[in-house]
Formats: C-alpha cells, sequence, structure tokens
C-alpha cells in the first residue's frame, strides 16, 4: 500500500498540534512534533528573562541543534515507509528546520537541502498566523509578529521545494478537521 504522506504546518501557535491530534482521535496516523521536547531540554536549568527568545540563543552548538531536529523528521519520515496506512499526517516536515534557520538568519548546509530533496511528501497544509488564538508560553518564544515572520518564510520554503501549500481557513477544530477530511477524500 502507498500511503500519502501530509505535512500539516504553519507559524507557532496557528492550532497545528490541536489539529494533529484531532486528527489520531479520528484515527489517523500522526507523527507528532519533536521540538516542544527539544526546546524544554534546551532551557532546562536556563535563566529565561522576560525577553523571549529562538531556542537556539539557549543552545551550546546551534548547528548540533538543528542536526538533532531534522534527524528526527527523518526518522518520523522513514518511519512512514514501513506503517501500512492511507494518510501519514506530520506535524510539521523536514523543510520547516530550513525555513526557520532562514528567519533566523542562520547557516544552512547543502545537506539540509538534500535531505528534503530526497524525501518528499505529498501534500503541505499550511495554517495562517490567528491572532484569536495565539499564545506564547515556555516552549513557544516567539511573539505573533514573529511569528507571522516564520509563517512567511514557511510558505516560502516549501513553495521554492516545488510544494503547493494549500491552507488550511480559521474555524472551530471541528471545522478545521472536516476541512482536512474533505480534501483528503477529494484528492485520494
Amino acid at each position: 500500500m502507498k500511503n500519502k504522506r501530509i505535512v500539516v504546518t504553519g507559524g507557532p501557535g496557528t492550532g497545528k498540534t490541536v489539529l494533529i491530534s484531532s486528527l489520531e482521535e479520528h484515527g489517523f496516523h500522526c507523527f507528532h512534533e519533536v521540538i516542544r521536547t527539544m526546546t524544554l531540554d534546551a532551557l532546562d536549568g536556563k535563566e529565561v528573562d522576560d525577553q523571549l527568545v529562538n531556542p537556539i540563543d539557549f543552545v551550546d552548538d546551534a548547528k548540533s541543534f538543528n542536526d538533532q531536529l531534522i534527524n528526527a523528521r527523518l526518522k518520523h519520515f522513514k518511519e512512514g515507509e514501513i506503517i501500512q496506512r492511507p494518510h501519514l499526517f506530520y506535524d510539521r516536515g523536514l523543510p520547516d528546520v530550513i525555513a526557520y534557520m532562514n528567519y533566523f538568519k542562520q547557516p544552512i548546509e547543502s545537506y539540509y537541502s538534500n535531505l528534503c530533496s530526497r524525501h518528499r511528501y505529498d501534500e503541505v497544509l499550511i495554517l495562517p498566523p490567528w491572532e484569536d488564538i495565539y499564545v506564547q508560553d515556555n516552549e513557544r518564544m516567539e511573539n505573533f509578529e514573529q511569528a507571522c515572520g516564520i509563517h512567511a518564510h514557511l510558505d516560502q520554503t516549501y513553495t521554492a521545494l516545488g510544494y503547493q501549500p494549500i491552507e488550511v481557513p480559521f474555524g472551530t477544530i471541528e471545522e478545521r478537521l472536516q476541512f482536512v477530511i474533505d480534501h483528503i477524500e477529494k484528492t485520494g
């Protein structure tokens, strides 16, 4: 069985994790985001003041952090090769790492681009910035303006890699879930 790999992406605080959880509750196989755990680990024992910043600012080696992140997402991608389900959902994909690195003006080695070129998803669903639901917390350190900038970089990165991101409209979780279900039923 050939499964369809679908990335759910968007800037911070757009409702991705809630949508992924809802898809999972409805029987879909979902791969969960790995960055929250990595961010908490990076913050462990560090003092965070009122100036909330990028988690890269808290790690000793930004390259190692990004390598761990893209390799964790690559592991999810490869795990998808043995799962016999028609649809696999990923809470963020490999290209998200490049988008964030671009946003935070970090150097990007060809290793990252090569991984993204060799490991392709079938579709990308992107959730737009939504100020009404946006909340900063210990793992989501960006303010809403930064979240909008990250969203733009995500859209640009996926588009530059040949994807055509499909925007998931604002709405209740039930409405967003139904949009995704209707979309995959229509496109296979």
